[in-house]
């Protein structure tokens, strides 16, 4: 086997092998990234767990005070009018205050959530882009590699005839 041989199946062996290699880099980087977006959706779920929980524990603490604010007043023997009324109206709007910060938090979360799991998505398939690409160019690289060695042969093989005819 002449050099020039064996230097173009090298070109074509190490192409495919680059190629191969880029392309389960390119599956793998997708994977991480869908990976990393269910982490992240994960997260979604288990804040919003622990919102809705916060968003409970706001209004059993507002439901306890309004029953103490009650008991008190019946206990004093005055109406539940004027100032009690307006203590339990108080009592009332300011847990429906809390709860709607607790749902508001809520809402920034997930859509941060969200967010970071479309953009590890794409992170994910840009870097898979970026290997397919890899795995080309190395494609690329190869049929290169081959043709100028073909090329390189050609060339020697003209030379080698030239000098028999100048010999003759």
């Amino acid at each position: 086997m002449s050099p020039t041989v064996i230097a173009a199946a090298a070109s074509v062996a190490s192409g495919v092998l680059g190629f191969k290699g880029n392309r389960a880099l390119a599956k793998q980087a997708r994977q991480i990234g869908e990976y990393q977006a269910q982490v992240e959706e994960n997260n979604l779920v288990l804040t919003q767990r622990a919102r809705a929980q916060q968003e409970a524990s706001v209004r059993a603490g507002a439901e306890r005070l309004r029953g103490l604010q009650r008991t008190a007043t019946a206990k004093s023997g005055v109406q539940m009018s004027g100032s009690p009324l307006q203590a339990m109206a108080d009592a009332y709007f300011g847990e429906e205050r809390d709860a709607q910060r607790v749902q508001y938090a809520a809402s920034v979360e997930a859509a941060r959530a969200e967010g970071a799991a479309a953009m590890r998505r794409l992170e994910g398939e840009s870097r898979a882009a970026g290997a397919k690409l890899a795995a080309l160019q190395s494609l690329l690289g190869a049929a290169s590699g081959y043709a100028s060695a073909q090329q390189a042969q050609r060339s020697y093989d003209l030379q080698v005839s030239a000098y028999e005819r100048d010999l003759q």
